[in-house]
């Protein structure tokens, strides 16, 4: 079958959603509802048995095929590489720690210095706090954090659509 990483992911995420489906009916599936009558005659009004089977072996099946459509992204995310000669992987890892230095960045941005007068009975003066930092020296930084996201993100786009084929 040919394929690409984009189209793996999306089966995956399908194939979650089935396996979550079979969980939940399972549970119905999971008892047979019977009467028993006093002189021990019992009468089944729900026999779920067949049904459960069927949903239990789907499930398991269902399993089997995430686990080897994510073995098969793992292996690709560790092996496509980037223009830089960075593994798919690695620069999933480092776009996740820009964008919490993004997040960083963007906080302390949102800082500002302030200077505030106080009165006291014999005294008055300014309490002052002033930035440790050069905030347009930051601006600068995350502009060119944002830009290397985005340059990374656009790259493992074009990766994830590089066809190649597989058994399922």
């Amino acid at each position: 079958m040919k394929t690409n990483l984009a189209n793996l992911m999306s089966i995956v995420d399908d194939e979650e959603k089935k396996y979550t489906d079979y969980i939940y009916d399972l549970k119905k599936l999971a008892f047979t509802t019977s009467i028993e009558e006093l002189d021990g005659k019992i009468h089944v009004t729900e026999d779920t048995k067949s049904d459960f089977d069927e949903y239990f072996e789907e499930c398991k099946n269902s399993q089997k095929k995430i686990t080897k459509i994510k073995a098969i992204i793992y292996e690709k995310n560790n092996t496509l590489k980037l223009s830089d000669g960075r593994t798919i992987q690695e620069a999933i890892v480092d776009n996740t720690n820009l964008r919490k230095l993004k997040s960083l960045y963007s906080s302390l941005l949102s800082l500002r210095s302030t200077k505030e007068r106080v009165t006291e009975v014999h005294n008055s003066y300014f309490d002052c706090k002033t930035l440790n930092f050069d905030a347009k020296a930051l601006k600068n930084e995350l502009k060119e954090i944002e830009q290397k996201i985005q340059t990374t993100d656009f790259e493992i786009s074009k990766l994830n659509s590089i066809e190649f084929d597989i058994e399922l």
